[in-house]
């Protein structure tokens, strides 16, 4: 466990290649699996509700890696090879494990987000070359085959879909039910020369005891691809070599602590997403952990959330990973009589957390959350908070071991000037052997990188903003790439603005995200018309809803605008809008307060955060002025915006 940067400089003693990792992930679960094929490797609940979340299936390491030989034995059947690719557009199950682990042991697997809209997953199955596509079949309260069922005659490379019952993994009454209700639907008719295969029912042909065929893996083989960019039109399907995914777990595990037989992990985030895959997979898998997967949706599994804690003391959770959404959550389901002393500590990413959710989490459960910052087109993770250490709330803590992190000021070009200096922001820049090999579209690439000439390779360009401290503590204070994350869910305002500009009253769109305390940030979407044009907030927000293909991406607010900021050579200036919404936000917040007489709020840039908004505070005659304090900083600390709060005379932060 890392406590302090020393310990990571410690572990950097060992030259790399003398950590000896295993070459691949295949290689690296049966690392896992060697010692003790009899501990549980897996388990999956289907349902949550009531003491349903009880009703589970296990897996044993000998088992999974029975199941894993079976997949990939079978995928290689189907003429899968180290350049071919599966993907799978499925929810949490254990096939989709299967699915990943199996198919990387002969060729490239490519988790799909099964919530996109249909031609949304069509062009990621497309740009993927997809030949092999694992779904489900027909099931109550999903559309996942149905959007499949609706593409699939335009995907002419691709040769084979293998669907998977989920009523497998019911039981009793409801599982029987659920069979003869979709019995009829489930008739497919076949397209073109595609064939449809039961996943479980073909995969049982196939030996389970090694893999039948022969593949020498290289660490530098391709092993995924996962899509990133947010809900773009255009897919950017990062590529994951077996080295990336090998040393990123491992350094995860190495820095957190957290490895080993009798370590039981929760998995509720999407198995199409690196976390999920990385943190609460690969990770404690390679390690003779124990994961814990629940329910189809994970967290947003009906009963889940209300029966966390309860969850927790059924399986005696060591760890588990969210965003600042499930954290939010979880401070109002009572903890009762639920004993949760297993939890050692808790993680949170993809989104900054609002420091009134962590210090009232911690509170309320005792249990440490430690904050860490990653991406996709670094494997997962690339810092985190020393969880044996000082951890800073609102910093990304450290860099992992043997990989290099920091922050540079680009030239007007977008290239490289200069590192930044302490405290200074710059673009957060990172290099080492969790750095992915690249888009698969080379015009993707042109702008991924950084070249600092010092003749040991280019940095990956995160797009995000950042400083390093002094104690080598790294803070983001903001996107350059301007995704909104909402929920931990990255919206590309591409897909807001595009659609909106194709109005014919439109000129003009720009797509911002507005603070939020439950989601982080929402879309909201600012409009300039075309001269003499005239159309109202209500039509442009009905067009939104007809032409945005993406739900989440929908704007919660459209605002009609003269003119938008721009800047000097005519583009428009995002950050003004953000400020707008920040102030708006926030002067909102502080009508709601009966103690508050008057508000002034201001925002704008900062060189430490960024952005800081201030509020000048007059509160309503008698009204103690500390109590008045208290309340703002119990308000807006749900925020992660920095802010100064400044009431009569005294200036409080």
């Amino acid at each position: 466990m890392i406590k302090t940067i020393e310990d990571i400089e410690a572990i950097e003693q060992t030259p790399f290649e003398d950590q000896q990792l295993p070459a691949s992930t295949y290689a690296y679960l049966q690392q896992g699996a060697a010692i003790n094929p009899d501990a549980p490797a897996l388990t999956f609940f289907a349902q949550a509700k009531d003491d349903l979340f009880k009703d589970s299936e296990t897996y044993s390491y000998r088992a999974f890696m029975r199941h894993i030989h079976q997949t990939g034995n079978m995928m290689n059947d189907l003429g899968i090879g180290p350049e071919d690719v599966v993907s799978m557009v499925l929810p949490n199950l254990p096939e989709a494990h299967f699915t990943i682990w199996g198919t990387q042991t002969t060729g490239i697997v490519n988790p799909i987000n099964p919530l996109l809209e249909a031609h949304q997953i069509k062009e990621i199955l497309q740009a993927a070359k997809t030949s092999v596509l694992v779904t489900i079949a027909p099931f109550p309260n999903t559309d996942i085959w149905e959007k499949i069922d609706s593409i699939r005659h335009e995907l002419p490379d691709l040769k084979t879909i293998l669907r998977i019952n989920i009523e497998d993994h019911l039981s009793g009454i409801k599982k029987w039910a659920v069979r003869a209700m979709m019995t009829l639907k489930r008739r497919a008719k076949p397209i073109l020369d595609q064939t449809i295969l039961d996943f479980n029912q073909f995969r049982s042909l196939f030996p389970m005891e090694g893999l039948s065929f022969q593949r020498n893996i290289q660490p530098t083989d391709i092993a995924a691809f996962f899509h990133t960019g947010g809900t773009t039109g255009t897919p950017k399907l990062a590529r994951h070599t077996h080295r990336n995914e090998v040393y990123d777990s491992w350094a995860m595990l190495k820095t957190l602590g957290m490895s080993g037989a009798g370590v039981n992990f929760f998995c509720g985030l999407p198995l199409f997403h690196v976390n999920g895959v990385m943190v609460t997979g690969l990770g404690p898998f390679g390690s003779g952990a124990h994961v814990v997967l629940g329910t189809p949706s994970g967290y947003r599994g009906e009963g889940l959330m209300d029966n966390f804690w309860r969850i927790v003391e059924h399986y005696k959770l060591s760890f588990f990973s969210g965003v600042p959404t499930v954290y939010s959550t979880l401070l109002n389901k009572p903890i009762k009589e639920a004993d949760i002393s297993s939890l050692q500590y808790a993680i949170c990413g993809a989104a900054p957390m609002p420091v009134e959710v962590f210090r009232n989490f911690e509170k309320m459960t005792g249990v440490r959350i430690v904050e860490g910052y990653g991406c996709t087109e670094g494997t997962c993770a690339s810092a985190v908070n020393p969880p044996g250490g000082d951890r800073r709330i609102g910093s990304i803590g450290y860099r992992f071991p043997y990989q290099e992190m920091k922050t540079v000021i680009l030239d007007e070009e977008g290239k490289y000037a200069r590192d930044a200096a302490i405290d200074e922001i710059g673009i957060v820049a990172i290099r080492g052997y969790n750095v992915f090999a690249g888009y698969t579209e080379e015009r993707f690439n042109q702008q991924a990188w950084i070249d600092t000439g010092d003749g040991q390779g280019p940095f990956y360009n995160t797009g995000d903003l950042g400083r390093m401290d002094q104690d080598q503590y790294f803070w983001l204070t903001g996107r350059k790439k301007e995704l909104i994350i909402r929920g931990g869910h990255n919206i590309d305002p591409k897909m807001i603005e595009e659609p909106l500009s194709s109005h014919p009253q439109v000129e003009l769109v720009a797509a911002v995200g507005r603070p939020d305390p439950r989601v982080g940030e929402i879309p909201v979407a600012f409009v300039q018309l075309k001269p003499g044009a005239a159309t109202t907030v209500p039509e442009l927000m009905e067009f939104a809803q007809t032409h945005i293909g993406e739900r989440a991406a929908i704007p919660k607010h459209i605002h009609i605008m003269e003119s938008l900021p721009v800047t000097a050579v005519g583009k428009i200036f995002k950050p003004d809008l953000i400020y707008l919404e920040v102030k708006e936000v926030f002067q909102e917040e502080m009508a709601q307060m009966s103690t508050v007489e008057t508000c002034t709020v201001t925002v704008g840039p900062d060189n430490v955060h960024g952005m800081l908004a201030q509020l000048d505070i007059h509160p309503k005659s008698g009204t103690d002025p500390a109590s008045v304090e208290r309340e703002i900083h119990k308000i807006l600390g749900a925020y992660s915006v920095k802010y100064v709060v400044k009431i009569s005379a005294a200036v409080a932060t």
